[in-house]
């Protein structure tokens, strides 16, 4: 049995990411990198420290009135040879620099150093969130220990480009499905051809204008396109089904049911089966503590283009945004990396708020 890593919680941030980053954690294998971070976090007195599965939660009890949460996953999608760390001038590389040890080392530091903070603190370093929602670890804790993650105000620590981004896009996924009449192709005419009828709903797609609504002062952009396509059953059969699947981003002032009306009404004549579905957030700028988070931060907002957590923290009715270190456009890549200055900054940022 493989004996967890020690974390250096008194190095600078930058090494402790790396430290994160060299321990392997693909999505349901966490064990190790979980045990590391409870491990570091129980030899810190200032904290409770809980665990359930291979979701830690660390927080502070000073009666300050006020309370935040910090939250963090601990694994990765698979590994597409791009470890160990390598470490350049600017940038560190490897699997997980961006989403999200470096958000996460940041997370640990404050842990270790901001001993007396303004408000008190939650951290949640949590399991599961690159795999199906039913594994995610915020849900599940959020389901079994609520008063773990009650809190006024909560920080995604996704990578942004370390600043703020707002709110984040609701995802919709349906099958669009045409029917036919098999029959052999070389009497084709005795039968009716499901990938051919499929055209209609490309070419609506193709003929697509994104809405981009203004929410906050945020331009949204959504988005819909064919993500996979499959039908028939053989090279001389005229195909009786054909299935495009399609994704939907939809801006968060849509509800579900608005998105999901939306799509059918789009695809008005065809089959449409919703396959899955999670609701967007709104950015929540109004609220006084996302409006004094900005201000210490920098007052910089953009909005989020993708689905985080934050929709699972606005949905228990908590004001959250997204706050980390790196692009997230290199999320998932084989040369994700996170700018080193982007991780300092982060650091610095949040002690000074939180101190």
């Amino acid at each position: 049995m493989a004996h967890a890593p020690t974390l250096d919680l008194g190095t600078d941030v930058v090494s402790l990411t790396e430290q994160l980053v060299n321990i392997e954690s693909v999505s349901h294998d966490e064990a190790l990198i979980a045990d590391a971070v409870e491990h570091a976090l129980r030899a810190l007195a200032h904290l409770t420290v809980t665990r359930r599965g291979h979701t830690i939660v660390a927080r502070t009890d000073l009666d300050r009135g006020e309370r935040v949460v910090i939250a963090g996953h601990l694994d990765t999608v698979p590994l597409n040879d791009n470890l160990p760390a390598r470490r350049d001038a600017d940038l560190l590389h490897g699997l997980g620099t961006c989403d999200m040890k470096a958000g996460d080392a940041v997370m640990l530091k404050l842990a270790a150093d901001v001993t007396e903070p303004s408000r008190d603190i939650t951290f949640i370093f949590y399991e599961a969130e690159e795999v199906a929602s039913v594994h995610n670890g915020l849900r599940l804790l959020s389901e079994s220990d609520p008063d773990l993650v009650r809190a006024d105000f909560a920080i995604l620590m996704e990578p942004s480009n370390a600043s703020v981004e707002a709110g984040c896009q609701g995802t919709m996924r349906v099958d669009v499905r045409t029917s036919g009449e098999r029959a052999h192709s070389a009497r084709s005419w005795r039968g009716v051809n499901a990938i051919h009828a499929a055209a209609p709903v490309l070419a609506r797609l193709q003929e697509y204008v994104a809405r981009q609504p203004v929410i906050d002062g945020l331009t949204y952009h959504e988005g819909l396109n064919a993500t996979r396509i499959h039908g028939g059953v053989a090279g001389n059969v005229i195909p009786d089904e054909c299935v495009v699947e399609v994704n939907f981003r939809f801006a968060p002032d849509r509800s579900e049911a608005d998105a999901e009306a939306f799509v059918r009404d789009f695809f008005d004549g065809f089959d449409v089966t919703v396959t899955d579905m999670a609701p967007g957030a709104l950015p929540g700028l109004d609220r006084p503590a996302a409006k004094a988070f900005v201000e210490a931060v920098g007052g910089e907002v953009a909005p989020k283009f993708g689905w985080t957590d934050v929709a699972r923290f606005t949905a228990l009715g908590i004001p959250a945004v997204n706050f980390g270190p790196g692009d997230p456009t290199y999320a998932h890549k084989q040369d994700e990396h996170v700018p080193i200055e982007h991780i300092v900054r982060c650091e610095r940022l949040l002690k000074e708020w939180l101190a």
